[in-house]
């Protein structure tokens, strides 16, 4: 199955993973965000993320000094017309506690699950399979679309 026949509705969650993945060019995953992401210019999708990404991306390159990463991950992680970077507030900290109430995750993870189910979004695209425990949410893993 091929990633845009994972997909449900119209808005996609990007999880902190797949940022990583584009930004720093990991291979094994190039095509398949390569073609998803010709699927977000076109219009045909709308990528939605929580500001919670951006800081949790920038730790490692900063770590390495590493400016030219942090620069295009600032650069990428921001509210576009393709990309919409959801501010964390208190509704998505409520919804945060009542997933963590019901599931075992961690509370980046359940902010990341909260913004995606607040703001529409029919699928929560990742590379973390802790995160299939979300329900009422299509969660796909990355990897596992690599294999099928």
């Amino acid at each position: 199955m091929g990633i845009l026949e994972a997909i449900t509705g119209k808005r996609v969650y990007l999880d902190t993973n797949i940022f990583i993945y584009a930004v720093e060019g990991y291979a094994e995953f190039q095509d398949v965000l390569n073609e998803l992401f010709e699927t977000f210019d076109n219009g045909n999708l709308k990528a939605i993320t929580s500001e919670l990404t951006l800081a949790e991306v920038l730790v490692k390159p900063l770590i390495d000094n590493n400016t030219e990463v942090c620069l295009s991950y600032e650069n990428s992680i921001q509210s576009s017309p393709v990309l919409e970077v959801v501010l964390i507030n208190r509704k998505i900290i409520v919804e945060s506690a009542r997933l963590r109430s019901i599931i075992n995750l961690r509370l980046p993870d359940a902010i990341h699950g909260a913004t995606a189910i607040l703001n529409g979004c029919g699928t929560f695209l990742t590379n973390d399979k802790r995160l299939e425990a979300l329900s009422g949410i299509n969660v796909v893993i990355l990897s596992n679309l690599l294999s099928s």
